[in-house]
C-alpha cells in the first residue's frame, strides 16, 4: 500500500497513515488503503491490540483533501462522506481495542478519525480541532455526533461553532483525550549532542522526534497492559461499551449479563481464574 504502513510488534499492530507531505490528510485513495487495513488487522487472530497514528511528527491526520473537495459536485461529496464514514464505522466496530496515538494536528477527518478509537493519546504539541465551518461545511464523517457523545453537546458545539482548534491539554480537561504525553526538562537537556541547539528550526525538529518517540512508546506500553487480560473478555467489554451508550440503562445491564455469562463459556475464563485461584493457595 502506497498511503498505509502497517508494522507489527508480536500481538500489537501499528497502522500508519503515510502521506506527510499532505499532512496525512485522507483523499480517496487513503480512505481506499485504510478500509483494506482495517480488513487485514481484523483478520489477523494473532493481533490484540491496534495504533493508529500519522508518519513524521506534524501531523496525525489533517482531514479530507481540501485540494479534491474544492470543485466537486453534491453527488460526489455523498459519496466521499460515505466512503469516510463505512471506513470509520468499520474502525469503530472492530473487535480490537483501538488507541489513537495523536502526534501534531487531528483536525476535521483527523478528530473523526481519532474519536473512533478506544483510547486517545496526545503529544503535548498536539492541536485538535474541527474547523469544517471555515470552509463552508460541518463535519461530515461522524464529528457532529461522535463528538457531542465524548464531550457533551456544550463542548461540541464551542468546537464545531468556531472551529477553532484547541490544546492537547485543554483536550484532556475536557476528556476529548485520555492522556498527554509531554517531554521532561531532563528529556529536553538529553538531545544528541551532534544537534546545533543554537539552531532553533534544527533543536525543534529533535525535539519532536523525541517526543513523537515517547508517544509510541507510551502507546506501545498501554497497549501490553491491554494484551495481558483475556482478550475474549477485553472485546466483549469494548462492545457492551459501545452499544450501552446508546441504550437504555436496563437495555445495557441486560446486554451486560449476556456478555458476562457468554465468557463463562470460554476458556480464557477458566483457564485465568484456576491460575488466579492457584497463585492465591500458594501465598
Amino acid at each position: 500500500m502506497k498511503y498505509v504502513q502497517i508494522d507489527l510488534s508480536n500481538d500489537i499492530a501499528i497502522l500508519r497513515i503515510n502521506r506527510p507531505e499532505a499532512l496525512n490528510a485522507m483523499n480517496l485513495d487513503v480512505i481506499s488503503e485504510l478500509t483494506r487495513a482495517i480488513d487485514i488487522i481484523s483478520a489477523d487472530d494473532g493481533i490484540k491490540v491496534l495504533i493508529i497514528t500519522g508518519a513524521g511528527e506534524r501531523s496525525f491526520c489533517a482531514g479530507a483533501d481540501i485540494s479534491f473537495m474544492v470543485n466537486i459536485d453534491a453527488v460526489t461529496a455523498e459519496k466521499y462522506a460515505s466512503s469516510a464514514q463505512n471506513m470509520l464505522n468499520k474502525l469503530e466496530k472492530m473487535e480490537k481495542p483501538v488507541i489513537a496515538a495523536i502526534n501534531g494536528f487531528a483536525l476535521g477527518g483527523g478528530c473523526e478519525l481519532s474519536l473512533v478509537c478506544d483510547i486517545r493519546f496526545a503529544s503535548e504539541n498536539a492541536k485538535i480541532g474541527q474547523p469544517e465551518v471555515t470552509i463552508g461545511i460541518p463535519p461530515g464523517w461522524g464529528g457532529t455526533q461522535r463528538l457531542l457523545r465524548i464531550v457533551g453537546p456544550a463542548k461540541a458545539k464551542e468546537m464545531i461553532f468556531t472551529g477553532k482548534m484547541i490544546s492537547a491539554k485543554e483536550a484532556a480537561d475536557i476528556g476529548l483525550v485520555n492522556q498527554v504525553i509531554s517531554l521532561s526538562d531532563s528529556e529536553k537537556s538529553n538531545l544528541d549532542p551532534s544537534i546545533d541547539q543554537s539552531n532553533e528550526k534544527e533543536k525543534n525538529i529533535a525535539l519532536s522526534k523525541m517526543l513523537n518517540k515517547k508517544l509510541i512508546e507510551h502507546s506501545i506500553s498501554f497497549a501490553k497492559e491491554i494484551t495481558k487480560n483475556s482478550f475474549n473478555a477485553v472485546k466483549i467489554s469494548k462492545t457492551l461499551i459501545n452499544k450501552g451508550m446508546d441504550a437504555d440503562i436496563d437495555t445495557g445491564l441486560r446486554l451486560e449479563i449476556y456478555g458476562w455469562a457468554l465468557c463463562f463459556a470460554h476458556e480464557d475464563r477458566h483457564k485465568m481464574m484456576t491460575s488466579f485461584l492457584n497463585k492465591s493457595n500458594k501465598k
